[in-house]
């Protein structure tokens, strides 16, 4: 029996979603789906239910780039109360331990800061989304079950404090991917003496992708209303993601081969061994991996939908 066609159109693009707090990123993600009537979508990393701003979600061929926009930088602000130590490490979980919060000030923290700079070791929190044996280990977290982490190497390259208060303090953070905020923050807080959790976090950035760039779920809504038009115009080109690859442009002859998947010859030469493929009409054609003989193999190629 042969497997039946996903219903939706074969639309391409990418949407940056302001994700609103109390909502997963999977909700979102079939949201916007739904709206664009999209037979494919995926975001490129998700944000706590708690979290709210850049949302980049895939749709269509775009989704091939997804997991590259995955491994790029993100920027933070976060609050984090003080005094208050929670399972979750945030606002959502149960209350664990409360302590007196020690006098400080804005020069204790800025003392502080630099022991969390730069690359490090980060155990990734239980409420996370990581699989232990298959199992999310958010849902072994609410059982009660914790099993060991294995630490890994993230990079925090900058950290500026916004605002103290007598509870709380205020960061803007810039950081490589897997990096857990929850987990930064609260080392911080310990180092205060005190512990405490995030009760606001908001991405700014991700992928390159900015606030400014983004629409709200209402937004959106509003947009469909107007047509389908209006909405396809909303999405974002695929080609503007990884701006900071190389560029290869191809042939008919090139392009032919390589949705045959095979490898190219090329003139140019580039350090980087990842690169973007462009068409003969400079339409953005896929990814590709060139090697140091001076050919490019096919990495992620979109449909051709029109010769469908």
């Amino acid at each position: 029996m042969g497997r039946r066609n996903k219903k939706g159109r074969n639309i391409t693009g990418i949407v940056i979603i302001d994700k609103p707090t109390g909502r997963s990123s999977n909700h979102v993600l079939q949201q916007v789906k739904r709206l664009f009537d999209a037979k494919k979508a995926g975001h490129t990393g998700a944000l706590d239910p708690l979290a709210t701003g850049v949302l980049p979600i895939c749709l269509g061929e775009a989704t091939k780039v997804s997991s590259y926009l995955l491994d790029a930088d993100k920027s933070y602000q976060v609050i984090c109360t003080l005094g208050v130590v929670t399972d979750s490490g945030d606002s959502d979980g149960k209350v664990l331990t409360t302590t007196e919060i020690p006098e400080f000030n804005e020069q204790t923290l800025l003392d502080i800061l630099p022991k969390f700079m730069g690359e490090q070791d980060q155990v990734p929190p239980m409420f996370s989304a990581l699989k232990y044996q298959g199992q999310p280990l958010y849902k072994l977290a609410r059982q009660g079950i914790e099993v060991e982490r294995k630490s890994r190497r993230i990079t925090i390259y900058d950290m500026q404090l916004l605002a103290i208060t007598a509870d709380s303090f205020t960061l803007e953070v810039k950081c490589s991917k897997g990096t857990y905020i929850r987990t930064l923050v609260e080392d911080i807080s310990h180092d205060l003496g005190c512990g405490g959790h995030v009760s606001m976090l908001r991405r700014t950035n991700a992928a390159g992708y900015s606030l400014d760039q983004a629409l709200t779920i209402e937004q959106l809504v509003a947009i469909s209303e107007q047509g389908q038009v209006a909405l396809d115009d909303s999405l974002l080109p695929t080609e503007d993601a990884l701006t900071d690859w190389p560029s290869i442009n191809a042939s008919a002859e090139m392009l032919t081969a390589l949705r045959l998947g095979q490898t190219i010859k090329v003139e140019q030469a580039f350090q980087s061994a990842s690169v973007r493929l462009f068409g003969p009409d400079s339409e953005f054609i896929g990814l590709g991996e060139m090697t140091e003989q001076g050919t490019v193999a096919p990495k992620r190629v979109f449909v051709d939908y029109s010769v469908q």
